[in-house]
């Protein structure tokens, strides 16, 4: 007696899911990938044992010949409180200070007190060592 199944099983795999969440899972780790683009004129900065990530909205960078740079565009030391205002206004949040490494501590309290007393939240920039 020859007894027969009347449903056959295909052994054969479809790819096609499995395509699908490679891509789904391509798209989920490109867009929830934090970007960080440096921004900041190129100094030499010092160097830190554990530097933090802080997401920059507004910098300031002096330079090792003691000029001022508000978002890469150099500003004065008298009118340095006043641009910084004037930014400070347009964005809320953090200053980012970027100090090359020859100049005096001076200089840099100097620009934190200033956005100190503008109520921003004042961050460092250093490189890891």
């Amino acid at each position: 007696m020859d007894i027969k199944s009347k449903h056959k099983v295909d052994a054969n795999f479809s790819m096609s899911s499995m395509t699908d969440i490679v891509f789904l899972l391509l798209i989920f780790f490109m867009l929830t990938a934090s970007f960080i683009t440096p921004s900041g004129l190129p100094v030499n900065l010092p160097s830190a044992a554990a530097p933090s990530l802080v997401i920059q909205k507004n910098s300031v960078t002096i330079t090792a010949d003691l000029k001022y740079y508000i978002n890469q565009r150099e500003v004065s030391l008298n009118n340095l409180e006043r641009e910084l205002a004037r930014v400070a206004t347009e964005v809320n949040g953090s200053v980012a200070i970027h100090v090359d490494k020859s100049v005096d501590s001076e200089y840099l309290l100097k620009v934190a007190g200033i956005a100190a007393k503008l109520k921003q939240k004042v961050t460092v920039v250093t490189k890891p060592e």
